[in-house]
């Protein structure tokens, strides 16, 4: 019997923010996947290896964690006043589906890099020396990104002295902006920033209690808890809730009952195949920990302490989205978030996560009584890992 050749696709393998995926041009998808639909989910499935029972992701491109399950799509805008449209997948690593409902911020970071270097942006654009700066329409969530990229000699400047707590080496800074974050919200209340309404909210979980949470939809659909109701000190790295399975189960379920609230869903059964959105966040006072590199942490280095879950386990650092998320809750008075960093009116925040530390900015204001964020700010770096082709069986 033979059997067909292999696809061969043009890729490229990016590190952004804290993540890594595998990036592809629009144009350079086989046709059929070139529209969204069961194509391109079952191409984009295969080339990151997954769903894999054994949650290893070997026969692909994934790594096995939700950082590195990841896939964008990047084409020229149809947009006159933005430079690329970006679409991202997040790619479930045991089950056969490909999450389109929010985007990845980390990744955000190298979408700029990657469009240019792709031939992708008018070349007008691109200073001979200097910062290109960029306007990107993400597409999963109809908002705009301004990405402030380095560029030397005319081409991306990848390397420089930038660090970035959970990534080894530094590299360029890339500063992005994330316009109006906040998206339009479906609960009951329909704020388009709280979909209940309220800065804070009582959330019953069936078998587990009942909780103060704040939800918000800024960058990315978030709920957020007070570590301490839920037995936690905000210091814990990975080991502590990912090798604690009843912990996991109670976080799932504060996530799935806090999306039917938030109107994300429907129904709980919704919330396994909604496993991108929302994010489940605990927040503390400062305190002083080691961070997963051994790096000291002191109380006095941060405002407050964040640990985010992300596909069912805690984040290794924080994903970009959810840095948003905690930016713009802090710097609204009354939030779970804003409360742990010492309340009051903020315009920053540095928060401590498993890695280290990070620090968002986020311009909000009060608009005939509703909060509105014109902008969240905060720095990445990105770099290309590998470039060519990668390479996937056919099916059918």
């Amino acid at each position: 019997m033979l059997h067909p050749p292999q696809l061969k696709i043009p890729a490229t393998y990016m590190r952004g923010g804290t993540s890594k995926g595998v990036f592809f041009r629009l144009q350079d998808l086989p046709a059929n996947a070139q529209q969204p639909g069961p194509a391109r989910d079952a191409l984009l499935l295969r080339v990151i290896g997954s769903p894999d029972p054994y949650g290893k992701q070997i026969d692909g491109m994934g790594a096995a964690t939700s950082s590195t399950s990841k896939t964008v799509i990047v084409s020229t805008s149809t947009r006159p006043d933005h430079d690329v449209d970006y679409l991202f997948g997040q790619v479930s690593i045991d089950s056969p589906f490909v999450d389109w409902s929010g985007n990845c911020g980390n990744l955000s970071a190298a979408v700029g890099a990657f469009a240019i270097s792709g031939g992708m942006v008018d070349p007008a654009h691109i200073p001979q020396d200097g910062v290109a700066t960029l306007r990107i329409w993400q597409a999963n969530i109809g908002k705009t990104i301004i990405a402030h990229v380095a560029v030397a000699a005319g081409a991306v400047q990848e390397t420089g002295d930038f660090e970035l707590d959970g990534v080894t080496f530094p590299a360029a800074e890339v500063q992005l902006e994330f316009m109006d974050p906040a998206a339009e919200a479906e609960g009951e209340g329909g704020g388009a920033m709280f979909p209940t309404g309220n800065v804070v909210d009582k959330l019953e979980i069936p078998g587990l209690g009942m909780f103060r949470a704040t939800m918000i939809t800024a960058g990315i659909p978030t709920i957020f808890i007070d570590a301490a109701s839920l037995g936690y000190t905000g210091t814990e790295l990975q080991e502590a809730i990912n090798g604690d399975p009843k912990a996991l189960a109670a976080f799932e379920a504060i996530r799935a009952y806090g999306a039917l609230r938030m109107g994300l869903i429907r129904n709980i059964d919704e919330a396994a195949k909604r496993q991108h959105t929302p994010k489940v966040a605990f927040v503390a006072p400062p305190a002083s920990y080691l961070a997963s590199s051994g790096k000291a942490v002191a109380a006095g280095d941060v405002d407050l302490l964040v640990r985010a879950l992300s596909m069912g386990k805690l984040h290794h650092a924080m994903m970009g989205t959810a840095a948003v998320a905690i930016g713009t809750a802090a710097a609204i008075p009354g939030t779970l978030v804003n409360l742990a960093a010492g309340g009051g009116d903020r315009t920053a925040v540095r928060f401590g996560h498993p890695s280290g530390t990070l620090r968002v900015g986020a311009e909000a204001e009060l608009v005939d009584g509703e909060w509105r964020v014109s902008k969240a700010i905060m720095s990445r770096s990105a770099r290309v890992l590998m470039e060519g082709w990668v390479r996937v069986p056919q099916t059918g």
